[in-house]
């Protein structure tokens, strides 16, 4: 199951015996096991009957101890719930391939197995859905995935916000900033919820500035906007900043910026140009067509080609490949030039 359908079952109170929460992406395992946590049992029943074990501490890394105590019947005389964190660590599984062709019908065990996934040819996993079990993969999203998942993530998060508006730029310089780590992303969102003052109704760069601490002058927007205008001084000012902080990783930024270029390729050919069309071919916001709009201006088809040649060449110098000793600043400085020439 996909983490939307499994929330969707347990919002209904449709519960399943055992759930196996895995994958690379612990947020979405985090969010299963947290609602679970807080929603199954009442607070009165929670101290009798909710219990949270850790992989680690169990004798031999064996599922025994856990399956016994799911056995076990609830001390308030409703629901039994187990969460076993830390699952990766469990390198014995039988007594669960056992526990699962007769489960206690009133309890809740929950598996959450981070940064990898059970071995499915054991025949417990291969047999699991069949018995009553739930599993859910928890994936990493891809890097062009990210600014989206930020849009709907700050679209839910801002419902009980009324009338709060987003800068479109803010999703993007979060993926950029902050990678694919959602749990790092949703603390980042939420931070700007919270620090938003209460007669602000958007929240822009300069929100993302103060509470985040990503500057609205020195990110690849920024430099992205002075390649397209022509703005030399702006572009080596910003490049520059990128070479002297750790935050600016120049294989990043050169990745992001190698995306604009490629999209922009794409753009040229597209035979519809409108928005809709072109935002839904690059898969992007609308918001941003405008930008290859004025790109596609300032640099032909032939020139875009040669473009992401030179970021090719220049990620390969980077890698010290035909570049013995030339630095980050001294390779942005001859890439823009580049560009711009």
């Amino acid at each position: 199951m996909k983490y939307e359908e499994v929330m969707r079952l347990l919002e209904q109170g449709q519960f399943a015996p055992v759930y196996m929460l895995y994958g690379e992406e612990s947020y979405y395992i985090d969010a299963v096991a947290d609602w679970i946590e807080s929603n199954v049992l009442d607070e009165a029943a929670k101290a009798f009957d909710q219990t949270i074990i850790y992989g680690k501490d169990l004798q031999g890394g064996d599922v025994g101890t856990v399956v016994s105590a799911a056995r076990g019947f609830a001390m308030m005389g409703g629901r039994k719930v187990i969460i076993v964190k830390e699952a990766q660590t469990i390198r014995k599984w039988d007594a669960l391939g056992l526990y699962m062709d007769a489960p206690q019908s009133t309890s809740l065990l929950v598996f959450c197995y981070k940064y990898g996934a059970p071995d499915k040819r054991l025949s417990l996993f291969k047999n699991f859905e069949k018995k009553g079990g739930v599993m859910m993969a928890s994936d990493k999203l891809r890097d062009y995935q990210v600014a989206g998942w930020i849009r709907n993530y700050l679209a839910e998060r801002l419902k009980e916000h009324g009338g709060v508006t987003v800068d479109p730029r803010v999703p993007q310089l979060l993926a950029d900033y902050l990678g694919a780590d959602l749990s790092a992303i949703a603390g980042a969102v939420d931070k700007l919820i919270t620090g938003m003052p209460a007669d602000k109704k958007a929240i822009d760069l300069a929100l993302v500035e103060r509470n985040i601490g990503i500057s609205k002058d020195y990110n690849v927007f920024e430099l992205q906007d002075a390649l397209v205008k022509g703005d030399v001084l702006k572009a080596n000012r910003i490049t520059q900043y990128f070479a002297t902080s750790k935050d600016h990783p120049m294989v990043k930024e050169l990745g992001i910026l190698y995306s604009f270029f490629s999209n922009l390729m794409i753009y040229h050919y597209l035979p519809d140009k409108n928005e809709r069309t072109a935002s839904a071919a690059l898969g992007i916001s609308p918001y941003f067509v405008k930008d290859y709009a004025a790109a596609a201006r300032r640099w032909s088809a032939g020139k875009t080609f040669r473009i992401i040649g030179y970021f090719r060449e220049t990620d390969a110098r980077l890698k010290g490949i035909n570049n013995p000793s030339a630095k980050d600043d001294d390779l942005w400085k001859e890439l823009i030039y580049k560009i711009m020439h």
